[in-house]
């Protein structure tokens, strides 16, 4: 029973479409998580999010494409989307566990950032996050948003290699 609601879950477009449904789970609860104890996400934090609904889109898109072959090149997007997230979130998680060094100021906002300065300085202050970046404001379990939203980037690179190895359609 366990067995067929496993495969039934795992198979094909449903599990292309639990993809997308977790990943826009993530980003909804970050939303919960911002809204009720009152945080201002920093552009890190507003990064991640931004990958968790682009690699939604992946997904969504791999549920409905027929052919194995395009299936294989979206589970290679999907996979270097979520190791781009988890690069986002290591640095973000860098400058949480360095937070002594960096200084407090907490910069320039994501908006202000994109309209204000050319599209490379913008990304380059993006990545090099600012003193926001560095606080630590809610934690689940010990870890902090950013390690979540790691081991939340690793788990969805290694589901969608879980997925395209299935031999189901």
């Amino acid at each position: 029973m366990i067995q067929k609601l496993f495969n039934t879950l795992f198979k094909g477009k449903n599990g292309y479409l639990l993809g997308f449904v977790l990943c826009f789970g993530i980003v909804a609860l970050a939303l919960v998580i911002q809204t009720t104890y009152k945080l201002e996400p920093c552009p890190l934090c507003i990064t991640q999010r931004m990958v968790f609904m682009g690699l939604g889109v992946l997904f969504l898109i791999a549920a409905f494409i027929p052919a194995n072959i395009f299936k294989k090149i979206f589970a290679t997007l999907q996979v270097l989307t979520a190791l781009g997230g988890a690069g986002v979130a290591i640095r973000h998680w860098y400058l949480q566990a360095n937070r002594e060094s960096i200084i407090a100021d907490c910069g320039v906002g994501f908006d202000y950032m994109f309209e204000n300065f050319p599209l490379q300085k913008a990304f380059k202050l993006l990545f090099r996050g600012t003193g926001d970046c560095a606080a630590i404001d809610w934690t689940f379990l010990g870890l902090t948003l950013p390690q979540l939203g790691l081991i939340s980037f690793l788990g969805f690179a290694a589901y969608a290699i879980y997925l395209v190895a299935r031999k189901s359609t």
